[in-house]
């Protein structure tokens, strides 16, 4: 199961312990953009060969300034390239994170996700993994115990999260 992306995945130390006894590969890059994932496709991702593969990524995008639109369209090459190369391979994305740092683009988070969803349901092996809704509070705040001090990063207690929400996935990855 490779797990492929941004920074949220490189930085996932406890990966392997958060999912005993599935065979995990952390190919995670840090600053990376959807759009550079995108780029570095037939690079890190072909060669492993990977049996499923789970994705986050689009939060760099939209803090570099990327619209909605943009983020998605390099979210549907992508999907594409996967489709293409990696045709029976179950693919999960990670929907984009309602960080603290972020907040203030919240709209385009929602923009994304919503986007993201429609884009998946093109191909039954592909699907939508809301790790945002849980990652806020009722009041519709992001959860402070889920990040680092950055407010950007996830703390412990946000990977626990993430591991908690792949978990119920876990059927259609393995």
């Amino acid at each position: 199961m490779l797990f492929y992306g941004s920074s949220s995945i490189r930085l996932w130390e406890t990966l392997g312990r958060d999912l005993p006894g599935l065979p995990v590969v952390n190919a995670g890059f840090g600053g990376s953009t959807l759009a550079a994932c995108t780029h570095y496709f037939e690079r890190l991702v072909l060669p492993v060969l990977p049996r499923s593969l789970v994705f986050y990524a689009g939060d760099n995008d939209l803090g570099d300034g990327q619209m909605p639109d943009a983020v998605l369209g390099s979210l549907a090459e992508l999907h594409h390239k996967i489709a293409d190369r990696l045709a029976s391979v179950p693919f999960g994305f990670i929907s984009v994170k309602p960080s603290i740092q972020r907040f203030g683009i919240l709209d385009r988070i929602h923009a994304v996700n919503d986007g993201a969803r429609r884009i998946l349901a093109t191909r039954p092996q592909s699907f939508y993994i809301d790790v945002a809704t849980p990652m806020l509070q009722n009041s519709g705040l992001p959860r402070p115990e889920l990040f680092a001090d950055d407010g950007l990063h996830l703390s412990y207690e946000g990977y626990a999260l993430w591991a908690q929400v792949l978990r119920c996935h876990l059927s259609r990855l393995v």
